[in-house]
């Protein structure tokens, strides 16, 4: 089984990564580079038509993309410590709150990302307009979460899943390309101080 990623801070494949750390679990990975494009090279293309990272690659050639399908085989595989959850309704809450995680605040961060940031000039034609509207939108969605966080430890409660680490790595990035929650926060900074050390 061999993973095939990127370094940091590539939200995505950091994902994963993170869920291997917090599932205690190791396997063969090839680092490409992004910046080179290595993971538009027509040997990952064969294996990965998308062109992205992470994908998985099992042992009898199957290759499995997307990181929640990614670590949703691997939790099958390994399932302590639970990072999805152990009942129908765990799953579904861990599931939604996934979601929220890619929508609410993802959605903005990638748009601020593609039309506002000079590394991807080079690859789309940039809408300036639309790149300062999702950065006030991933404002929007930073205070959203914090108002949820408010009474709970973690987005599913007494939980700390994968639904954690989808978030973690996307305030990274967002922190990355230059978009920062406010300190007055402090819910969605307390959250994160706690995510951060678990996945450390």
């Amino acid at each position: 089984m061999m993973l095939w990623t990127a370094a940091n801070p590539a939200p995505n494949p950091r994902r994963v990564r993170l869920f291997l750390k917090a599932k205690g679990l190791e396997l063969s990975a090839t680092d490409l580079s992004l910046m080179k494009r290595e993971h538009k090279s027509d040997a990952v293309l064969a294996l990965n038509p998308r062109g992205q990272v992470p994908f998985l690659e099992l042992d009898d050639g199957t290759v499995l993309a997307e990181t929640i399908s990614i670590c949703r085989y691997l939790d099958e595989l390994h399932p302590e410590p639970p990072l999805l959850g152990t009942t129908p309704l765990e799953r579904a809450e861990t599931d939604m709150w996934i979601r929220r995680a890619e929508t609410v605040l993802g959605t903005p961060v990638s748009l601020a990302w593609q039309h506002g940031h000079p590394f991807t000039a080079k690859l789309v034609q940039q809408i300036p307009a639309m790149g300062e509207q999702a950065r006030g939108n991933a404002q929007t969605a930073f205070a959203w979460f914090d108002g949820q966080l408010q009474d709970r430890q973690w987005l599913a409660g007494t939980r700390f899943t994968l639904a954690d680490i989808a978030l973690l790595t996307i305030v990274d990035f967002a922190g990355w390309i230059d978009i920062k929650p406010p300190a007055t926060l402090t819910a969605l900074a307390d959250w994160h101080a706690r995510a951060t050390a678990r996945v450390a």
